[in-house]
């Protein structure tokens, strides 16, 4: 992600307070955020996924895409919900880290922070009726770096997703491409989206 652009977008995404309202703001913050051409993905939405943290104390915490969360409050695991056309389901959920160990130098990116599927839509929420094939991991960008992008995306589930054997419990969580993933087993492209900024915490 080229500098100028998370400088900017990172003083947008201070103010960023509510869940997206609209698909086209969504694509555009991604666009903004260079994310379909860092995670090389065609990102056309045409749904929001509402992705939710919960909290120790108060309210869960409800992405606006590219809002910058305090590290502390995204141990999760989310929630996701889908609004839009998109029939039943299943779908497949998943996060990725694409500037890690640091934006400037992301040689271990992507890191794979949620992968499931077998997703479904009950009115709106989506409740996955399997395990998931990689748990949630708790953003922990390193002391010194930038914010990372973390970047929840929504996929109609293939059926070679459901035998596919790229991707484990016991796989690497280091080095995943979604892109090769999604191709691999026949998903598609994202049907829905969101990110947020996560930051080390500060001393």
């Amino acid at each position: 992600m080229r500098l100028s652009h998370l400088t900017s977008f990172l003083s947008l995404a201070l103010v960023a307070v509510a869940q997206d309202v609209s698909v086209a703001t969504v694509k555009k913050a991604f666009d903004a955020a260079d994310i379909p051409e860092d995670v090389t993905i065609t990102f056309k939405p045409t749904a929001l996924l509402e992705v939710s943290l919960p909290q120790a104390t108060g309210p869960p915490i409800t992405l606006h895409a590219g809002i910058q969360v305090p590290r502390n409050d995204t141990a999760g695991p989310p929630t996701f919900h889908v609004v839009g056309n998109v029939g039943p389901g299943p779908f497949v959920v998943a996060t990725v880290d694409p500037d890690a160990p640091t934006p400037q130098a992301p040689t271990s990116a992507q890191i794979r922070h949620f992968l499931g599927g077998n997703f479904h839509n009950q009115g709106g929420l989506l409740v996955n009726s399997t395990p998931a094939v990689s748990e949630f991991r708790q953003p922990t960008p390193p002391a010194g770096s930038d914010a990372h992008r973390y970047i929840f995306l929504l996929f109609h589930q293939s059926t070679a997703f459901a035998t596919q054997t790229l991707v484990n419990a016991n796989t690497s969580v280091s080095n995943f491409n979604i892109s090769t993933f999604a191709a691999a087993v026949d998903l598609g492209n994202p049907i829905a989206g969101t990110f947020m900024l996560v930051a080390p915490p500060t001393s």
